[in-house]
Parts: C-alpha cells; structure tokens; sequence
C-alpha cells in the first residue's frame, strides 16, 4: 500500500465517478481503476460498489475514506510543520535578559515575536549576568542573549541593540539625594554597591569612570543580581553606578540621579554563529519592529579588551 493508493481511493470517493476523479488527478482512468483494484486487493476488501452509472463507497469503504482523509491530513500538516521548522517559523526559542533588560526590552521583544512569527515560543530566563548568559549559549542552554559586551571569542555574533548611559542610585536619605547636578567625583568617598561577578562588564563601566574621575571605587558590598544590588542601595550600604535602564524597577528607598563624568554601555543581542533557523528569523522581526536597527553591523564578538584591575579597598 503506498500513499497513491489513498490519494487515488479518496479522489473516487469524493467524486463517486472514475472519470472525475481522474481529471482532478491528472491521470488516465485505466490507470486509476487498477490503482484502486490494487488497494483492495491489498486490504482484501471491496471499497467502492460499481454500476455503469455510479461509485458508491461500500460501508467499509465510507469508514477508510475518513481515516484515508484524516492520514493525508496529518501527513500534510507534518510536511508543512517540517517546512516552517527550517525556514524558522515555527520551534522554541530560549532567550536570556541580563539585569533589568527583561524590564526594559522583553514587552517589545515578545511583542514583535507574537505579531511578526505567532509559530515561534520564547522560553524566557530573567536577571543573568553576561558571563553566565555566554555560558549558556556556548553549553546550548540559550539560543539567544540580550547582555552587556564585550564578549571574548569568534563564535558569537554580536548586534548593539542599544548605548545607554550610566546613572547614580542612592539612598533615599542621602545627602546628596535633591542635588541639582551630580558629577562621579562626589561621590569619591562613598561605598559602592557592585556586581559579585568578577567578570561583569558593569563593573567594568563603573570602574573606569570612577578612575577617570580621579579616584578608585570602594566595594563596600557585592550583590549576585540587580535586584539585590538595590536593595542594598536602599538599606544604605551604598551608592551604585547603573544603567540607565535600572530605572524601570522602582524600588522604594532608592532614588536614581543623572550624573556627568559617566561612561556609557552597550546592551546587545548574542546568539551562536550556528543558532537554528528561529533564532535568525526572530533577528530579522526584531529588524523589522524597530527593535533591532536596520543598519546595525552583525560581527563577531571581538576579542575582550584589557580588563582594569577590579581589586579596590574596603572590606568585601
């Protein structure tokens, strides 16, 4: 039995005349007749009831016929489900957001995955520092980052969603919480509330501007995510410099102020040179949505740079 057989038994059973049937499959009638003589042959069943007038699908033919429609049905649906898998309309695409990203970009994300590739599930994984989201691309556990470069090696692709400026977060009660301008050099002597991540490109950020104004950082705490990283701000055990993004998790106790003299930091999509067909067709809807600039260059991650010595006083 091959799917012909089917395909050939439904057409006859659907038009109730061989003739028919063989035009709406473009084939000779001799050769569709013993097309579906074989198929009974095979099934050792009488199908189809024959006059000189009609067709009349038997009883047991009216039962194959349904379950002949529903196997080519599914077959299709397989055919077409295979076909969209390749060309990345369809599958599951696990995504991590470092910090507040999940805050900041994964409404849109999300929104312009649902709109533009309805096929495509994000499994989302929330508040990853960079290193551990490089890691998970490179073990298999994410196909898709939004993290803070740079990132070391030629296996990755980078695209620069976004340049975001840095801004001081404060206690409430600090005193120079209802200042009217702030530059990096006021807070000289204050604690700093950092990332645990010895690897972590905020801490990197943050120190190089503090040096630039003059003075090295005092790591009064660490702090595994952004959210912890508040609230320690917000106890009092410090002061923290931030992306400007870390704005969008209000925190009671904590107050967020421009500040001069602040390097900038990038926020940027990564995702394997080899990522599956989903993940590039995601790449081209966040294009499309405006996430994503149009003229962003794709590269490969570059090299890391030189990273400054992250050692500063004060107890850990």
């Amino acid at each position: 039995m091959e799917l012909r057989h089917l395909r050939h038994f439904v057409a006859v059973a659907e038009t109730r005349h061989f003739g028919q049937a063989a035009k709406r499959l473009f084939l000779a009638q001799p050769a569709l007749s013993q097309s579906v003589r074989q198929l009974e042959a095979e099934l050792g069943v009488t199908l189809l009831a024959r006059t000189t007038r009609q067709v009349t699908p038997t009883p047991a033919g009216a039962y194959f016929h349904r379950e002949a429609v529903r196997i080519l049905a599914a077959l299709d649906d397989a055919v077409d489900g295979v076909r969209r898998i390749d060309e990345g309309h369809t599958g599951l695409v696990r995504i991590g957001f470092t910090g507040t990203a999940a805050f900041d970009r994964l409404p849109a994300i999300a929104r312009a995955v649902g709109q533009r590739l309805p096929g495509i599930a994000l499994e989302i994984h929330g508040d990853l520092l960079t290193p551990a989201q490089v890691e998970g691309l490179r073990t298999d556990r994410l196909d898709l980052a939004v993290l803070r470069p740079p990132v070391a090696g030629d296996d990755l692709v980078v695209r620069t969603l976004a340049t975001e400026s840095l801004v001081l977060a404060l206690p409430a009660d600090h005193r120079l919480a209802d200042e009217p301008s702030l530059e990096v050099s006021d807070v000289t002597h204050d604690g700093f509330v950092m990332y645990a991540d010895t690897h972590s490109a905020v801490n990197d950020v943050v120190v190089r501007s503090c040096r630039t104004a003059g003075f090295t950082p005092r790591r009064a705490h660490e702090a595994p995510d952004t959210s912890v990283l508040l609230a320690l701000v917000a106890a009092g055990l410090g002061v923290a410099l931030v992306p400007e993004s870390v704005r969008s998790m209000k925190l009671d106790g904590v107050v967020f102020r421009d500040v001069a003299g602040a390097e900038t930091i990038d926020l940027a999509l990564a995702f394997p040179r080899d990522a599956p067909a989903a993940v590039h067709s995601l790449i081209r809807a966040l294009e499309e949505s405006g996430i994503l600039p149009p003229d962003a260059v794709t590269t490969d991650s570059a090299p890391e740079t030189a990273r400054l010595a992250t050692l500063v006083e004060g107890p850990l």
